[in-house]
């Protein structure tokens, strides 16, 4: 009896001891982890998958692309007030948000930096993190001009929820010189091939985004446009039934973009 009592004595001192070395590895890592944390960039922080907020930051992400198409409104026939004599679009299409922002929401600094996009306007980096009542506010400025009659302030809302929580540094996940997205193609097509290919189809040519003479498929807009290809990935394409990724990690989602450039682009 009294060695087996040792034995069980024996037994417990062991476990409490492992339980202790559990203890403290945790509270190491999570030293660690809280020290990770803190240095995460913004971008990481707005992405948090907040389950309150996750559909509204999608929708502000398909408004900031094409908010008339969301809205299904018609935007004002002229070029907008803020766009630039010097830039080279016109009418409808200088009211997208995208368009003088940028994909990548660098505006001047980033892809649009030259092109045919380029206008000069800086990009919307330096609201990411503040607060949506105040970026609700800009949006309504003079430079800006959304008034209720074009854009209502529920939509407006979810647009400033975008700006503030839904903008990543799309610098960490693709190269900007040589395009190519920082992802495992391999581990992207898992997810392509199961959820995007049923509309667009194994090798991402089902769906032409313009014409015969000159088609445009999902292979296409990856590898001439990475920065467009990532947002429509995490927010869907305004207008139509596309679902918005954007639930899933970054990680993933760069991956899907890694195999959609491996795809062919005619």
């Amino acid at each position: 009896m009294l060695e087996a009592n040792e034995k069980i004595v024996r037994m417990g001192n062991r476990s409490l001891a492992i339980l202790v070395w559990m203890a403290v590895a945790l509270v190491s890592f999570g030293g660690m982890a809280l020290v990770d944390a803190k240095q995460a960039s913004a971008d990481e922080a707005s992405h948090a998958h907040d389950l309150t907020n996750i559909w509204a930051i999608a929708r502000g992400g398909q408004l900031y692309d094409n908010w008339a198409a969301v809205l299904e409104r018609d935007p004002p026939d002229q070029a907008h007030p803020a766009y630039p004599a010097a830039g080279k679009k016109k009418g409808k299409t200088t009211w997208r948000c995208k368009e003088c922002h940028g994909w990548d929401y660098m505006g001047k600094d980033g892809a649009y930096a030259k092109g045919s996009h380029h206008t000069g306007i800086k990009g919307v980096r330096g609201v990411a993190g503040k607060e949506p009542a105040e970026i609700h506010e800009i949006i309504m400025d003079e430079t800006h001009g959304m008034t209720k009659e074009l854009m209502p302030h529920s939509a407006m809302e979810k647009l400033a929820l975008f700006l503030s929580r839904g903008q990543i540094d799309t610098d960490r996940y693709i190269d900007r010189k040589t395009k190519v997205a920082r992802g495992n193609p391999r581990r992207g097509a898992q997810f392509y091939q199961t959820i995007c290919a049923v509309c667009h189809g194994f090798d991402g040519r089902d769906i032409n985004f313009k014409t015969e003479e000159k088609p445009e498929f999902v292979g296409t807009v990856a590898q001439k446009n990475p920065w467009e290809a990532l947002h429509k990935i995490r927010f869907g394409q305004p207008g139509v039934g596309m679902v918005a990724l954007t639930v899933l990690e970054m990680d993933d989602l760069v991956d899907i973009l890694a195999y959609t450039q491996s795809l062919p682009a005619k």
